[in-house]
């Protein structure tokens, strides 16, 4: 019989075999798999901040050309108003703009404050060249995740005549065959600022209604249009005219111009004035 002692048990016991350099191996596939987790944690998140951004693009291009096309027509509008009275109503050219482009599009937009956002205040008319001096002001919201909502003004602005409503350099030259016209008239002019066309209106007292002449040295009645009772204590005259109103928005005192081809006139003869006919 053997008996083995405890310390030649100990000594008995299998050793553990192992690789050189396994720990190392394993040491380096752990720091590799927390790299790649790193990179992917801060690469996720910059891609679709990317996309976003690329997507923003996209939308306020798209949002430009909507106000820009729109802004187009609402001044080809008001340029009929503005023909006789350099005045332009922003808070009308305003709501047409809002109007071309329809409530629900700007809901959906990137526009901040909606159509509230878009203002038309700086736009006005020249009373030297005649031209109306477009500018549409508005804010686009920024993808960007700090506090406060940030945003971009951008500004569009262009110029168009404001008799015709075309843009300045299309149907000019004097040999370009567009004779004049308006809703009312029996002539067409070859001259747009004749003065049948362009009224000169002028306010002025009442009182002083019996020493005023017009240009052909006629006195001045009562419009039937807008004179009801007795007259304003100012009134409204062109030099033209015969009649002296109270109310601006008469349409006596409104011209709405049109400029057409001389072969669609219908026939009609040429002012006496501005186109050498009788």
């Amino acid at each position: 019989m053997t008996i083995h002692t405890n310390k030649d048990i100990t000594l008995m016991k299998p050793e553990r075999a192992s690789v050189p350099g396994m720990r190392n191996e394993k040491k380096k596939l752990f720091r590799q798999s927390g790299s790649v987790t790193i990179e992917a944690s801060f690469g996720i998140p910059l891609f679709l901040f990317a996309a976003l951004c690329l997507i923003w693009l996209i939308e306020i291009q798209s949002i430009r050309i909507s106000i820009t096309n729109a802004a187009h027509n609402a001044a080809k509008s008001a340029a009929e108003d503005t023909a006789v009275i350099p005045v332009l109503n922003t808070v009308k050219l305003k709501s047409d703009i809002v109007s071309l482009i329809g409530e629900d599009r700007i809901s959906r937009s990137i526009l901040k404050d909606g159509s509230a956002g878009i203002s038309c205040w700086k736009s006005y008319v020249s009373p030297v060249t005649g031209e109306m001096n477009i500018t549409v002001n508005y804010k686009v919201m920024i993808p960007l995740p700090v506090m406060g909502s940030p945003s971009a003004e951008l500004e569009e602005s262009f110029r168009i005549s404001s008799w015709r409503g075309y843009e300045d350099g299309e149907m000019s030259g004097e040999d370009s065959g567009i004779v004049y016209m308006t809703d009312n008239g029996s002539v067409y002019h070859d001259d747009y600022n004749c003065s049948y066309l362009r009224l000169s209106i002028r306010y002025v007292p009442y009182e002083e209604l019996d020493w005023i002449r017009n240009e052909i040295g006629g006195k001045y009645h009562a419009c039937d249009k807008c004179v009801i009772g007795p007259a304003m204590t100012g009134v409204y005259i062109t030099d033209s005219g015969t009649k002296y109103h109270n109310s601006l928005n008469c349409s006596g005192l409104k011209r709405t111009i049109h400029a057409v081809e001389r072969s669609e006139t219908g026939g009609v003869g040429g002012c006496s004035r501005c186109s050498g006919h009788s």
